[in-house]
């Protein structure tokens, strides 16, 4: 792709989960932010650890990782502490995380028990107001939150709780949205299209989803290119969407906008 845009982010300190390889969604918001002038910090946890500190390692500037575990009050109870001693400020979080058991997809939903039903929501959308109340003192006037979506209007083969998760997702963005407006803090979900990540290849079928886009989506689509997503992200990081919020904007070649 062309660049036509150059310091859309110049001087904000952006705050990126969920990187763990370089072809994850979060891995190119983070290349594109630091090349539009942003300072990247990136969390993650467990064993996903070291594989973002190999994949952050591949982005233009360095950048420090910490540890957090969303579903951990201790991590997120000390999160501001110790961004506080990285940075001054936040002006973005990007919420790129998820996760359901496999008992939560594939076609068990019937079957599915409610404890794996909690993880899925806990982690794939609770987690983004835990996220956020966690970093809420270190973001200002103008700061903007954005989540990672997967349009969650319709049911999707094979990917049943984590689709419920996601419609939760949508909801509490809008929620936030509400309370954070006041403070002038935005909220905003990015919808992209099926990516081919390492999480993607998780979901049992997914190569159904990779079929259907192809045929559907008016601007076609490209299941190995993170980047258009990507690209949204950074758009609603930046000040170029200052009156934008409780909004899910859809990258997916159009694929929303047909019916059959």
């Amino acid at each position: 792709m062309t660049d036509t845009t150059t310091g859309m982010l110049e001087g904000r300190t952006i705050l990126v989960t969920g990187v763990l390889t370089d072809q994850s969604i979060a891995f190119h918001v983070a290349r594109l932010a630091q090349e539009q002038g942003a300072t990247v910090i990136a969390s993650s946890f467990g064993r996903a650890l070291s594989l973002t500190k190999r994949a952050v390692s591949r982005l233009p500037q360095p950048v420090e990782v910490i540890e957090l575990d969303v579903t951990s009050q201790e991590d997120l109870d000390s999160l501001n502490d110790r961004l506080r001693a990285l940075t001054g400020s936040l002006d973005g979080v990007v919420h790129s995380i998820g996760f359901a058991p496999e008992a939560a997809l594939g076609g068990n939903f019937l079957n599915t028990e409610w404890a794996d039903v909690a993880t899925a929501v806990e982690v794939s959308a609770f987690s983004m107001k835990s996220l956020t109340v966690a970093c809420r003192d270190l973001l200002r006037p103008g700061s903007a939150v954005v989540g990672l979506d997967f349009d969650a209007t319709v049911a999707w083969p094979t990917y049943d709780w984590m689709g419920v998760a996601k419609a939760a997702l949508e909801s509490t963005s809008r929620y936030l949205a509400r309370d954070l407006g006041p403070t002038g803090i935005r909220v905003n979900l990015v919808a992209a299209g099926p990516i081919r990540t390492m999480a993607a290849k998780s979901i049992p079928g997914f190569e159904e989803f990779e079929s259907v886009w192809t045929d559907r989506a008016p601007l076609g689509w490209d299941v190995e290119d993170p980047e258009p997503a990507a690209r949204a992200c950074v758009a609603l990081l930046s000040e170029w969407f200052p009156a934008t919020t409780g909004e899910i904007v859809h990258v997916d070649g159009g694929y929303h906008s047909q019916g059959v």
